[in-house]
């Protein structure tokens, strides 16, 4: 290949990748700068902003409301992240086998990653609803009284968490699949020569082999969890009793029902950091368990 013809495959790499990094540029690192800036301000949105330093970073270490919503999110997050992974490592490896018809449940159990958060949201509140819900209705065949699922303090939080848990099954089912179809059959059949049993196999050879893919999903489930909103915006709206309000319903709460820019701006930087560490340590801790392999 001529200089004159690499010449020619880079510009025209740049030219594709362009539109991508004008996008990231307008849509996402300038407002983020901005965003920052206004979390030094007192900003309501329509008049300029007056800058007071770290005071609101300094009012929300003392507020309690958003300690309270910081633990809640991260009990959503505990409620969520093991089940979601464990189900979907199950259908993956259930997937995984030569089947008829096997296309057909991979589309079934996809479904519901492709359907709109809203429209999913509505429809579990239809399901948990104490009269006319299906949910509801199983319960009274076993002589069970109706459960104000989202009604309830109590139950509200576990209950979206359930629907949260069926929603993203299918997506990281389709990471586990990648990864199992990724391990080499020859490690298996070596294993089988030894006389290692499938259930041995599988503790030896398939979860160490998936730690990479368990450390993805765990990293994602955690930055898509402590961003949790629509669910909790549409199922309950942050009740009862502020039992379902997590950060980010409380940063939209702050933003565009008290109009108070800066300081939803200060709550979603220090929500940044915190998914930031776990990140973080997510990433420390695999790399410590890959050198003790």
């Amino acid at each position: 290949m001529t200089k004159k013809s690499k010449k020619k495959i880079v510009k025209t790499a740049i030219l594709f990748i362009m539109p991508v990094i004008i996008y990231n540029i307008i849509f996402k690192i300038i407002p983020i700068f901005y965003s920052l800036i206004l979390s030094f301000t007192n900003y309501d949105g329509f008049s300029s902003p007056i800058f007071i330093g770290i005071k609101n970073y300094l009012e929300l270490l003392k507020s309690q409301e958003f300690g309270n919503s910081i633990l809640r999110t991260g009990i959503f997050a505990l409620e969520v992240l093991p089940l979601n992974m464990l189900i979907s490592l199950i259908l993956a490896i259930m997937i995984n086998n030569k089947i008829k018809g096997i296309s057909f449940f991979r589309g079934i159990y996809y479904l519901p990653v492709i359907t709109p958060m809203v429209a999913v949201s509505i429809i579990w509140v239809w399901l948990y609803d104490p009269e006319y819900g299906i949910i509801n209705f199983l319960l009274s065949l076993f002589n069970i009284p109706p459960v104000y699922f989202l009604a309830d303090s109590s139950t509200a939080l576990s209950s979206i968490s359930v629907m949260r848990i069926w929603r993203g099954v299918g997506w990281n089912m389709i990471i586990y699949l990648a990864g199992l179809q990724n391990i080499s059959k020859n490690v298996y059949e070596a294993a089988k020569l030894d006389g290692a049993t499938e259930i041995q196999s599988f503790w030896k050879i398939t979860l160490p082999l998936l730690r990479p893919v368990h450390i993805y999903v765990l990293i994602v489930g955690i930055i898509s969890t402590f961003q949790s909103f629509t669910e909790m915006y549409v199922m309950t709206g942050g009740g009862p009793l502020e039992s379902t309000t997590t950060v980010g319903l409380l940063i939209y709460r702050e933003a565009f029902e008290y109009m108070n820019m800066g300081m939803a701006s200060s709550m979603s930087f220090i929500l940044g950091i915190i998914i930031l560490i776990l990140s973080f340590m997510s990433f420390k801790l695999n790399s410590k368990n890959n050198e003790g392999v």
